[in-house]
């Protein structure tokens, strides 16, 4: 590693430990979680949490737009919300010296941290009006596109489907986001942690630790990290893996999966284990960078047939033992 390299490596960790430690001051635990949302906006996209009610997702997500300094936006999805109340509308303003003219309002999508809380409780119609928003960062309405400012990424939360008044997501819209992460219910010290902060005078207040400009360039640091070519082929070789009809596909992939991950699976991948390594203080990815990254990646991107939905066959199952029988190439 040079000594530039190994410069910004220091500036990137000392950064990103600052952010940690500004969330840790209101989030309890979810190191994990955490370190993935973080990873979703510096690869410049987006990420899924998903989790029972009551975890802290919110919070993690408002949190987070606090601790970086970024403009933050929240949209509550209910059954009867509309694509308008997410993108904006054209209105007809009333000119000074008399007339009318056509004057778009935008919608709450514009901004850099939007918090899509409880998105699958819209129908699929409002949920894909977020498709062009998270793919191309604009937006476009009736003629005119709207671009909307960098940073941008979309923290979207939901319930398990299994929950009433819930709607699935398109799977279009399932493969935008980064990552899917699972939030985990929190252990007997970390609920005491909790209790402790919410039900006494304890206020922790969030301040910002990082700039617009900071992520922006962290953004750029992140694909600059080289990946060796055995450490890319065994992403690709992964990837291969998850569809039924692979020839590494395991028998978990061939009796379970209707169809495996999207190409954007392997950039997840890659582009995860490039801020993995820089997160250890590494200018460089590695296989085991890669098979951490694999489930959050691709467990929204495999989708299962009807026999693994019937017995109750988990993505990540279907992962592990890809990841088990996948044999690592020599570099």
């Amino acid at each position: 590693m040079s000594d530039d390299a190994r410069q910004q490596v220091e500036e990137f960790q000392k950064k990103i430990g600052a952010l940690r430690e500004e969330i840790g001051q209101v989030i309890v635990g979810h190191r994990e979680v955490v370190d993935g949302v973080l990873t979703c906006m510096l690869a410049g996209s987006h990420a899924l949490l998903e989790g029972v009610p009551g975890l802290g997702k919110t919070m993690l997500v408002r949190t987070l737009a606090e601790a970086v300094g970024l403009d933050f936006s929240r949209i509550q999805f209910t059954p009867d919300l509309m694509p308008a109340d997410i993108l904006g509308t054209t209105v007809i303003e009333e000119r000074p010296g008399g007339g009318h003219v056509f004057e778009f309002r935008k919608g709450p999508v514009f901004a850099h941290v939007l918090l899509a809380d409880e998105i699958n409780r819209a129908t699929p119609k409002t949920q894909s009006a977020l498709l062009e928003a998270m793919q191309e960062h604009r937006v476009t309405v009736g003629r005119n596109t709207y671009t909307i400012e960098e940073p941008y990424f979309v923290l979207a939360t939901q319930n398990p489907l299994e929950m009433e008044g819930t709607y699935p997501l398109p799977e279009a819209q399932l493969d935008r986001f980064f990552f899917k992460l699972q939030v985990p219910f929190p252990s007997r010290q970390e609920l005491h942690d909790i209790i402790d902060r919410t039900t006494t005078d304890h206020q922790a207040e969030v301040k910002p630790v990082v700039t617009r400009d900071d992520v922006l360039e962290m953004q750029r640091l992140v694909r600059t990290v080289p990946v060796a070519r055995h450490v890319q082929d065994y992403a690709v070789r992964l990837l291969q893996a998850s569809h039924p009809d692979g020839d590494a596909a395991p028998e978990k992939a061939r009796r379970f999966v209707r169809t495996g991950a999207s190409p954007r699976g392997a950039q997840a991948m890659l582009l995860a284990s490039k801020i993995r390594a820089l997160f250890e203080g590494r200018f460089a990815a590695s296989v085991d960078d890669v098979k951490a990254s694999a489930k959050p990646a691709l467990r929204h991107r495999i989708l299962l047939n009807f026999e693994g939905e019937a017995e109750g066959v988990r993505t990540d199952d279907v992962i592990d033992q890809i990841l088990s029988e996948l044999a690592e190439a020599k570099a």
